[in-house]
Order: structure tokens, then sequence, then C-alpha cells
């Protein structure tokens, strides 16, 4: 019987058009008719493609017919499947006629699982292309591909679970065979398709799509499209969950293990992005060492918050096993004691390393998967401690104590060890003391060890706090025997170093500000209470200026409050007070009060005896001094006053509170700073003066102590003037070194000499100590920080051998940190873009240096990206900061408004515009960048300026470009309205427009090598590209590009870089992986 197709579907003998809902209708009709027909007749496959093509209008896709389904519907019509349609689906499949994802789809309705015949039919079908699966078309089709694989999956899983049951029916009647085969059937597909790491990570991004459609149509909704069912991830795994209870009864032991390991891959697909490979054979780790140096060196104030962030991201950045990364802590804070120099350095070790680091740990232990593992792990970093016996008996015999001991008994009361393990551990290391040198001699035998006293000034801390609390006005006298014994000996470096690494420290300083300001004046008072006001202003004062030297001013300045009337110590230490880069101007308003108060201030000191006490108003004696002291030296320098009556004022000055000197030599020293060589010499001999021993008798209680104080202030404020005028004096001695840190350059050097020559000692030694992490401070205040860090990374680039550019990167990253936040934005905002477009330093981009530079470019940008929104150290606040508008004239983007981006997306033209590949809408956007990056940089100081011609030789090796598109740098901070007027947002979105645009020009060599080693460094560091992240302002263009890199066309890597909270960054992801 001879029929043909040509009275149904010929154009010319077609009915008139129909509504398109009917269209659509009959077009199906007419496909199942053409299906049947073609069985009727006994086509051959081939035939059937053939006349199907033929007979079918052109530009109505398979898909669009729904031809699997209806092919899969026919052929499953009966007891067994149609082998002869079966055999057109397999061609159309083989020729691609329709997609894997119809056919997944069309598989996944298929719910009768009693029919053998047409489950292993089925089955069969899938063994085709489930381990090859792939899409070429719209990323629309692509996400179809996972939601269709998702679908698939689900309904493996309950075939599986079906077979399972009707085996272990089976059982129990006694014929097993033939459920045994399916089932084994059923996991090997199951196997076979999980056991691709492309079609987990296809069903990974199915589990966010399908996750985001819930949350935004509604889970009463569905939450799923239309004609294409989607398994739910909850729905997949109940299967699993009831799969695992019907095996768990079966005895054949293959069958069991090869479910465990299907169900063990589908459990792994939420978690692909987060499995990563410790490092085990490594057992010292520079960089954290380095961070616990600098922070107990020089950031003791610093947030606890910040610190246990910053130690995360290290040991996330370097994959440090948790035991290895405890035991480097704590190494770092032994070496740090043993290194400290006497005095107060040694009392903030102590502090941060009994009293700062176990807070810091409770909060890592926060940060880890069970207190209980963490526990263990601590327990496993002291076992492992205890076996440096040389660096514990070294840290002993420097603290004159068992350091160790009073550690484990700190972690046992913060919850970190149990008793048990507490217990075990010092009786260990009590055993090996017993074989240790006993060095301790019959002097120190008797003094009370820094780590008691230390842990004592603890809770003294939070009771003087509750004393401050109290009303002044009722019982000064009782204040004042609290702070009499604050300044004896030492303990108010004791006190103040358990505050600072307690975060009680600025706590403490707001209470004494509010002391001195309750001390500034008092009315109709007799003579001992007005001497108690004065010791009370002169002791909080010179608490305020010791604190503020020691620790940093910030410590001290309160909240901006508007309305507020700043107190009298904040306003004189703001605009009086020299510190370190600050310069002084001596005619500064603040130093020019009303001229009566100085006159009369004048005549006081000339004419009385002694200074008065009662009614005097101390603040305004403070601010009046400066201008006093310079009508006293004009009429000594004028010969109106001899050297006696000097002798006398300044010890009028200085023999009641001394607290009037500070602010005498305060103003003496900005004074100093502005006179010729031959006119400086009466204003030094004056400081000598004020320095110097006293005269006359003094009257006042707790003078020796205020003066030990007083003169440790005026030794670090003179400490500047005196070294720019070659001028020594000779301040009162305590026996302790009080600036153990000043003045370590060596003289009459170069300073890229030292800088050069120290950094090769550190690598050299493998570590860094605190001497130098001073030193590289001292030089990235004076070099500026252009010059600081291009000078490093040239020295990194010198390194040839793969173990010693490690080495460096890991010293480099630490030393960063003085200053990472405008190192970062001078490293990949200045340095990277000079190296990646200028064609004469590709060479120096080869491996190994080249590997080392993309990983700390790479490490850097995630620090100060994860921290640059908290505050900045006190450490950096004294540095220059770089204007935000210098970074936005730098860098200028093009700040897409979100109505365009909501036109953009909403476009059918998508992968027109958005997933296009850059080459179509950038050409070489190298030069496009050049564009962007116009005239003018913002500059780093040292930094040289960029001209659009000229400043990179390597223009000419890039092809011409037509103007950028806005779409074509569209990245995942733009839809996720990250603020562009910050620095740092603006450098990472430039960075990574040139790195898409040295991956879509024709120009291959070391640059692009580079950019590969960054991005493989980024998913390296587990940076997940969503929001938060770094890789937001990478464009989504750029992984189009990137899946071309051999070493870069992983599915891991895509799902690494792209942003899968977003539809669009779900999109980029599908239609990369599902080319591969």
């Amino acid at each position: 019987m001879s029929f043909s197709l040509a009275p149904f579907l010929s154009p010319q003998s077609w009915p008139p058009p129909l509504p398109p809902a009917q269209s659509e209708i009959m077009k199906v009709v007419n496909l199942k008719q053409a299906i049947l027909q073609a069985w009727k007749e006994r086509w051959s496959d081939y035939q059937w493609a053939i006349n199907m093509k033929k007979f079918f209008p052109k530009g109505a896709t398979w898909d669009i017919l729904n031809l699997a389904d209806a092919l899969l519907e026919q052929a499953m019509i009966g007891p067994s499947p149609n082998p002869l349609i079966l055999s057109y689906l397999k061609y159309a499949i083989s020729s691609q006629m329709v997609s894997y994802s119809s056919v997944l789809t069309a598989i996944s309705k298929f719910d009768d699982f009693s029919r053998d015949l047409c489950v292993q039919a089925l089955l069969d079908i899938m063994d085709m292309f489930c381990d090859r699966l792939s899409c070429h078309g719209k990323a629309e089709e692509c996400i179809g591909l996972c939601r269709a694989l998702l679908s698939a999956l689900h309904w493996l899983l309950r075939c599986t679970a079906a077979s399972a049951e009707r085996l272990r029916e089976g059982l129990e009647a006694g014929t097993p065979a033939a459920g045994e085969k399916q089932l084994a059937m059923c996991l090997q597909r199951l196997e076979k398709t999980l056991s691709s790491t492309k079609n987990r990570a296809l069903l990974h991004i199915a589990k966010l799509e399908e996750a985001s459609l819930h949350t935004s149509q509604g889970l009463g909704q569905g939450g799923t499209r239309a004609n294409q069912p989607t398994a739910s991830w909850t729905a997949i795994e109940h299967s699993l969950l009831k799969l695992g209870e019907i095996l768990a009864n079966l005895s054949n032991p293959q069958l069991r293990s090869q479910a465990e390991q299907c169900g063990t891959l589908i459990r792994s697909i939420p978690t692909m992005l987060s499995v990563h490979a410790e490092q085990m054979h490594k057992t010292g780790f520079p960089t954290v060492h380095a961070v616990i140096l600098l922070e107990g060196t020089m950031n003791l104030t610093g947030e606890t918050q910040s610190l246990v962030e910053q130690l995360t991201m290290v040991k996330r950045m370097q994959h440090i096993p948790t035991p290895l990364f405890v035991l480097e802590i704590w190494k770092a804070c032994f070496v740090g004691l043993i290194e400290s120099p006497e005095g107060t350095e040694e009392l903030k070790w102590t502090a941060f390393t009994f009293l700062k680091i176990p807070q810091v740990l409770v909060k890592l232990k926060k940060y880890s998967h069970g207190d209980k593992d963490f526990t263990e792990d601590v327990n496993c970093a002291f076992e492992f401690l205890l076996k440096l016996t040389p660096l514990l008996d070294k840290a002993d015999q420097r603290c004159n104590c068992d350091c160790t001991n009073f550690l484990l008994q700190e972690c046992g009361k913060q919850g970190l060890l149990s008793e048990a393990s507490v217990n075990n551990l010092m009786a260990k290391r009590k055993a090996d003391r017993e074989h240790a040198p006993q060095q301790k001699s019959g002097e120190n035998a008797n003094i009370q060890p820094n780590i008691q006293l230390i842990l004592r000034a603890e809770p003294t801390v939070t009771n003087i706090l509750k004393t401050m609390d109290a009303d002044h006005s009722k019982s000064p006298e009782g204040l004042l025997g609290v702070l009499g014994h604050m300044l004896s000996g030492k303990s108010l470096d004791l006190l103040l170093a358990a505050a600072a690494a307690t975060g009680k420290l600025k706590s403490f300083a707001r209470k004494f500000i509010n002391l001195n300001e309750f001390t500034t004046y008092g009315s109709e008072e007799s003579t001992k209470p007005a001497s108690v006001r004065a010791l009370l202003f002169d002791i909080s004062f010179l608490m305020l200026c010791h604190v503020a030297q020691t620790y940093g001013s910030e410590v001290i300045l309160s909240e901006s409050r508007t309305g507020a009337e700043v107190p009298f110590f904040e306003t004189w230490m703001q605009t009086c007070m020299p510190e370190e880069g600050k310069i002084l101007n001596p005619d500064h308003p603040c130093f020019r009060p009303d001229s009566t108060k100085v006159e009369s201030l004048v005549a006081l000191l000339n004419n009385s005896s002694e200074m008065k006490l009662v009614q005097m108003k101390w603040h305004e004696a403070c601010l009046s001094i400066s201008a006093a002291i310079l009508e006293i030296l004009n009429a000594w320098e004028n010969g109106v006053l001899a050297f006696e009556s000097i002798q006398k004022i300044t010890d009028n000055i200085k023999g009641k509170v001394c607290s009037l000197a500070v602010c005498a030599v305060a103003w003496l020293v900005a004074h100093v700073r502005m006179l010729g060589l031959d006119e400086r010499e009466k204003s030094l001999q004056m400081i000598r003066q004020l320095a110097g021993p006293l005269f006359s008798e003094n009257t006042l209680q707790f003078y020796n102590e205020r003066v030990v104080i007083m003169n440790s202030i005026l030794e670090r404020m003179c400490a500047d003037v005196l070294q720019q005028t070659a001028t020594q004096i000779k301040f009162p001695s305590t026996g302790v070194d009080t600036m153990p840190y000043w003045n370590l350059l060596p003289p009459k050097r170069p300073i890229k000499e030292v800088l050069t020559d120290i950094f090769a000692k550190v690598l050299e030694k493998g570590w860094v100590d605190s001497r130098s992490i001073h030193i590289f401070d001292t030089l990235l205040h004076m070099g500026g920080v252009y010059w600081f860090c291009n000078n490093l990374i040239k020295e990194l680039l010198k390194e040839t051998r793969k173990e010693h550019t490690l080495r460096a990167v890991e010293l480099l990253y630490s030393i960063f940190c003085l200053d990472m936040q405008q190192v970062t934005l001078v490293l990949l905002g200045h340095i990277l873009p000079g190296l990646l477009t200028d064609s004469s330093k590709w060479h120096s981009l080869m491996d190994p240096p080249g590997t080392a530079l993309a990983k700390l470019a790479v490490w850097c940008a995630l620090s100060s990206y994860s921290s640059h929104k908290g505050q900045a150290s006190t450490r950096q606040k004294k540095r220059h900061r770089e204007d935000i508008e210098d970074y936005i004239s730098l860098f200028p983007l093009d700040d897409v408004q979100p109505s365009k981006l909501m036109r953009l997306l909403s476009s059918n033209e998508d992968d027109a515009n958005i997933l296009s590949s850059p080459r179509s809408s950038l050409g070489s956007p190298c030069t496009s960048y050049l564009r962007w990056v116009k005239v003018g940089w913002g500059h780093p100081r040292g930094a040289p300026l960029l001209h659009s011609a000229g400043c990179f030789p390597a223009l000419h090796l890039l092809r011409p470009t037509a103007d950028r598109s806005m779409s074509s740098s569209l990245s995942a901070s733009q839809l996720h309205t990250v603020n562009m007027r910050d620095p740092l947002n603006r450098v990472l979105a430039n960075l990574f427009l040139l790195i898409s645009s040295i991956l879509g020009s024709r120009t291959a060599g070391p640059h692009t090598q580079f950019v590969q080693w960054f991005m493989e460094e980024c998913v390296d560091c587990l940076e997940q590209g969503g929001r938060g992240s770094v890789l937001q302002f990478m464009p989504f263009t750029t992984v189009s590009e990137l899946v071309k890199v051999s070493a870069m066309s992983s599915p891991k890597v895509v799902l690494a870089i792209t942003d899968l909270s977003l539809p669009l960054g779900r999109q980029v992801a599908a239609k990369a992986i599902a080319a591969l």
C-alpha cells in the first residue's frame, strides 16, 4: 500500500492559516500521522529522516515540534517497545535532529517501570549519549539541558528503586534473575552519567536554577516552566534515601557498593566547589608567621575579628591544615616573645600571646565545621609544639617561667582544650623541662614573670574602668590613690597592654579623657582640693599622651558626633602634639591664645617662687604655654633674661604639673623645625632644661613617677627633630630603651639598596622578624606605596628558581600587609597593566616568576576586597590616602544605569550581545582598555603618568578594534549594583576588562599565560564568582574565551568563575560547560 505525505504537508495544498495555538496542535497531529505512516510503510531510518525534512516546513525545529516526545510516545504504546520507531529516534539523536535535552525530558516522562523491555530500551537510548552531553545552541537551551538532566537523574533513581524493589520481591519469591539484570543496568547508567564531571556541573547549575525558580515563583506554583517539568532536588534526595533503604536489605555486595558510589556522587554535587586538598607536605608557613608578628608588633589594639578574617583568608588561600595552622600561630607568638625588646614591647607581646591569641582561636573555632574537630586540632597543634623543645626552652628562659603551662591553662579556660588534654600536655612539657638547662640566677628567682603580671592585670583593668565610672567629685582623693598605684613601676604599661589586647583600651582612654575634662577647672576650692585636681589633671594628661604615643592617637579619638563639644585633650592632641609624619605649624592659631592670659602666665612663671594651683584653669595654661615660651625665648635671646632666670622658669613649668612641660616641648619641637641652623641653640637648650632634673624641691605627690612618664613622652616627641638637627639631648634613663625600633635604617645608604638588601636577607632566612617588619614599614613610609611595591615586584621577577619564587610570594604578601589596601591598588591598577600591555616586559612574566606574581596578585586582591569595607588599621591611617576622585579619573568606567541593564537582560539578543565572544565586540580590547584608561593617573607618589600613546609599546601588536559596546563588558558586579566609585572596585573592574581583552586578542605570549595562571589561582583559592567576590568584576564574555584555553576548559573552573546566584551567570556557565 503506497501512501504519500504530500497531501498533508505540501505548502500548496495546506489549508488557510490557523491561529497560533491551533497551528501548533495541527503540526503535532501531522507529526504523529507522519510517524505512523513511516511505520506502516516500514521506512528505514535514513528514509524516514529524508522524508521528514523534505515535507515539514523549514524554520520549525524538531524540538519545538516535540519530535523526541512523539517518537517515544509511539514507540512505547505496547508491552514491548517498537524497534522501528526506536530506530528513528536513535537516528534522530545521532544526526542531531533532536537535542539531548528533548530526549532526556521525553524519557523522564515514562513511569511504567513494570514494563521491563521498555525500561531497558530507554536505558539503552540513554547509554548512547549520557556521558557526552553537549549543546551549542542559545543559553536558554543550555539551561534546558541542565533541567532535563536533573529530570533524567530523578527518573533513573526512581527506575533503580523500582528495579531494586522487584529484585527484593523476586528474592522472596525465588525468582531474582530478571530484577537483578535491570537493577544492574540502572546502576550502570547512573554511574556512567554521574562519573562525568561535566554532567555533575550541569546538575549543579540545574539545582541552583530550580531553587531560584522556587524562590521567585513561590513553592505553591510548582516553581517550574511550562512544557518542561523539572524534578526538584528534594525529590532526588528522597528517591536516594528510598533507594538506600531498599538496597540495605539486599545481599549482593557489588550492587550495594555501586549504589553507594552513585549516592556519594549525587550528594557531592551541591558542594562540588568546596572540596580541596590541603598542603600536608609543608611544615612551615611564613605568611601566617609574618601576619602574627606584624599584628603583635604593630597592631595590638586592632580588632580581633579583622585578624581572624585575615588569618582565615590566608588559611584558605594556602590550603593549610588546621593543626599546622594553629601550630604556626603559636610558633610565631613564641618567636615574638623571644625577640621582643625589653620593656613595653615585651609586655605588649606577652599580652598578645596570652590574652589576645586565645580569643582569636575562640573565634576561629566558630569558622570550623565542629567544636570537637577544632579542639582535636588545637590538641594536635600543641603535640607538635611540644616537639620544638629548643624554641620552648628559649621562651621559658626569656620569660623566667613555664610559658607552655600558662598557655595551656588559658586555652583550657577558653574551651579550646579539654581538661584531660591540658593535663596530658602539661605532664609532657614538665618531663621535657627536667632535661632543660637551668639558667635561672638567684637575682631573678624572686621576680614575678611578666606573664603572671599580665594575666593579673586583665581583671584589674575591668575594676579600674568601674572605678572611673563613679562620680569624680565625691571622692577625688580615693581616685588619686588608684591612679598613683597605676604609675608605680611598670604597672601602667602592664594595664595598658592588657587593655589593648582585650579590646578595652579605647574605653580606658575615654574614661581618662572624661577625667581630664572634669579637672580642667575648679571654682571656690581650697589648697588641698586644688592640689588633688592638679594631680588628677596631670596624671590623666600624661597617661593619655603615653597611650597615644604607644598605641596610636586613633585610640584616643572619639566617634564624630555632630554638635558635641570636643574634649580639651583631643583638641590639643590633634593640633599641637608632634607625631610621626605630622608637621606642626608653630604659628598656628592654636599656639596663639588670648594675649592677656599669656602675659599673666609669663608673669606667674617668672615672678612666683612656685606655680599656683587654686582656681587654675589647666586647659588654658596648656594652650597658653606655647605663646609664653615664645615670649621667654625672645627675652632670653635679646638679653632681657639670664640663664638662671630660664632655669627658674623651667623649674616652675615642670615643678608641679608635668603636663605644662609636655605642652611647652610640643611647641618647641615645631618651632625648632622652622629655625635656621644658627638660630636653634636657645630653643634646644630650653628643651634640655625642661627634660633635665628639677633643681628646686617638688611638693606634690607621685612626682618621680610622673617625671618618668614625662621624660618618655618628651623623648618620643623630640626624636624626629633631634635626628634632623643632629642634636643630642640626654633624657634621664630608666634602664629600658623606650624607642627600640627607632632609627633602624643605616646612614648614608640609598633606600633602594636597603630595601633590596633586607628583602634578600628575609628571603634567604625564610621568615620575617620584628626588626625587618619595622624597617619595611619605615621604607614604605619614606618611599611611598608605588616605589615600595614596584621595587619589591622587580625583586620577585628576578627569581628563577621555583621554590624561591613561592617563598618570595608568601613573604611579600605578609610584607604588603603593612598597607594591603594601597599596595593592592598600585599592584592591580598600575604595575600589572604595565607588564601585561608592554611587549618588552612580557619575558619577565614567564614561569616561575610569572606564576608567582599571578599568585601574589590574586592573594592581594582577595585580601583587600574581603576587608576593604572595614576600618583601616592604626598603622595604615597614618599614611597618605589616595583621593577617590583620582581613581575615578584614572579608571573612567561606563557606569551602566539599572534601566539600561534591565532592557539589556530582557532582550532576546542575549547571545548576540551579552554572551558573545569579546572578539566580536571588542576586537583587541587592550587598545580599548587604553582608551578607557585616560591620561592622568591620580597618582600614587612616584608613579609615572600614563599617556594613551607611547606608554605601552605592545600596542602595535594588537589589531584595531571597534568601539566597545556596553553589553560586552557586562559583569555580575553591575547586576549587584556594586559601588563603582570605590577605588578598589574600579581597579578590579578594569583589570578584568584587560584580562578579557587579552583573551580575546589574537596575540599570544607570556601575558596570555599569565592570565591563565591568574584565573587558575582564583579558582584554586576557592573564590566562588558570586557577590562579594573579586570575580564578580569579570565580564560574562570572558568565560567563553577562557574555556578555549586548554588548562581552563574544565567544568569546575567554569562553575568557580561565574556568579551562579544570578540567572545570567547560570546561563553563561551552562553555555560554556555544555559546549566543552
